[in-house]
């Protein structure tokens, strides 16, 4: 047991020393990168160097990634435990406790309308820190739930509204950016969204050992403070202001069409294909890594935790790519890294095969976690908070997808041909995707 309890502290250890010394010294690396590539001339490489230390002067910025590190750290602790606690202390049937992730769907109705009354209104941060409440708030009904429909309500009532916390942060940082007329905006974005995705590497370790050691109740409570936490790094800062005439957000927004919006959906729903794939393999893959290969728990450990740990390496060079050779035809890319990963996961069965699986899958979030919520908020760019609430609350569609999907192809196919499924969406994307990049083009 004394050993097992060292694991988890030896990896958060780990994963704390990669993400502080990414995130020091990813723009450099990029700078170097882009000098090499491009022969950049070094009047524009010392401009971009100083993007570090604007990120870091800055409080929305610097605030905004320490707040996402805590909601990531938050959302992943709890997210792979919450079926347990719903069987374990709730004693809901294993049936009833998987329909648990259904309730996810009200959350793109909820990020619509947050999205759409702080386009109205302007008030970012002020949507942020009610979101935020109610995360803390959400989080702590269901650790207080002694009943097993307690969950199911708050997570469709009052959690769906929590999401929206991150795209408003994203949109109060795109106003800023505006606003200053950054050069590196992309770089800014992309800093904040590694931070995030920091959170979600780090999570998992730190949920397990609180619910090793003080139980599943404890680790929830743990998620609501982390949800309370984010607010603090904001203290009372104020919504950057719009009214220095510049861009199309800084005058009131007019009624937007269905026309006007089919680019974010279509791209929206070709996402969706993509991260359908992820619900289907966190519900089948462990189990065929155990019961089809018979590969031993730390092995198993180690396929799970490769893939944040690629994404992390690749998201500060997705940028520099995606200056390269297009926005979306770098996500294009992504996606056929997809294919080839789920592929992998079907038709390689060892453990290297598990392991290439999830290298390439780094690969693919990398790219759209870096580049997601950039192209999303200019594609709407009347509407960024829109926009981002759209995009960022469209995991849960792709959950809802990926688990009825795996739910029947597990039947129908069996493992691991089930993972051809995936394949075959991100095979539409591909396709989808090539289309939306033959036919527009971002600045």
């Amino acid at each position: 047991m004394a050993a097992w309890q060292r694991k988890p502290a030896g990896r958060l250890l780990v994963a704390a020393n990669v993400v502080d010394r990414l995130i020091s010294l990813v723009l450099i690396i990029c700078d170097h990168c882009t000098f090499l590539l491009n022969g950049t001339p070094k009047l524009e490489a010392l401009e971009k160097q100083s993007t570090l230390r604007q990120f870091v002067s800055s409080p929305l910025y610097l605030g905004a990634a320490i707040a996402m590190f805590l909601s990531g750290i938050g959302m992943s602790a709890a997210a792979p435990q919450i079926v347990l606690f719903l069987v374990r202390e709730l004693n809901a049937p294993i049936a009833a406790a998987g329909l648990f992730y259904l309730t996810n769907l009200a959350a793109p109705i909820a990020g619509y309308a947050i999205g759409s009354f702080s386009d109205r209104t302007g008030d970012r941060l002020g949507l942020f820190r009610i979101c935020a409440l109610l995360g803390s708030i959400g989080w702590a009904g269901i650790a207080l739930s002694i009943s097993s429909w307690m969950p199911f309500v708050i997570n469709a009532a009052v959690l769906a509204f929590s999401g929206a916390a991150a795209s408003q942060l994203f949109a109060a940082i795109n106003d800023d950016i505006q606003a200053r007329e950054t050069v590196a905006s992309d770089d800014i974005v992309s800093i904040v969204r590694m931070a995030l995705t920091a959170g979600w590497v780090v999570g998992p370790v730190v949920g397990t050992w609180i619910t090793a050691q003080f139980g599943i109740r404890a680790m929830l409570w743990f998620t609501a403070l982390c949800f309370l936490l984010q607010i603090a790094p904001l203290g009372t800062l104020a919504t950057p202001s719009l009214e220095k005439g510049f861009g199309t957000t800084a005058r009131p927004l007019r009624q937007r069409n269905l026309k006007e919006m089919l680019p974010l959906l279509g791209f929206t729903g070709l996402f969706v294909l993509v991260y359908a794939g992820e619900s289907i393999k966190y519900g089948f893959l462990l189990l065929y890594m155990d019961e089809g290969l018979g590969l031993d728990a730390a092995t198993r450990g180690a396929v799970i935790g490769i893939q944040p740990l690629v994404e992390l390496l690749i998201m500060p060079f997705a940028v520099l790519l995606a200056r390269k050779i297009g926005m979306l035809w770098l996500m294009c890319g992504a996606a056929i890294l997809g294919v080839l990963a789920n592929i992998c996961f079907a038709a390689w069965s060892s453990a290297m095969g598990m392991f290439a699986g999830q290298i390439l899958m780094g690969g693919v979030w990398g790219v759209f976690a870096a580049l997601g919520i950039i192209a999303a908020q200019r594609l709407l760019p009347t509407a960024v908070a829109t926009a981002s609430a759209i995009f960022m609350s469209s995991t849960a569609l792709s959950s809802a997808l990926g688990g009825a999907a795996g739910g029947l192809g597990v039947a129908q196919f069996g493992l691991p041909h089930v993972f051809l499924l995936p394949a075959a969406f991100s095979a539409v994307a591909v396709i989808g995707l090539a289309c939306m990049a033959r036919s527009m083009k971002f600045s």
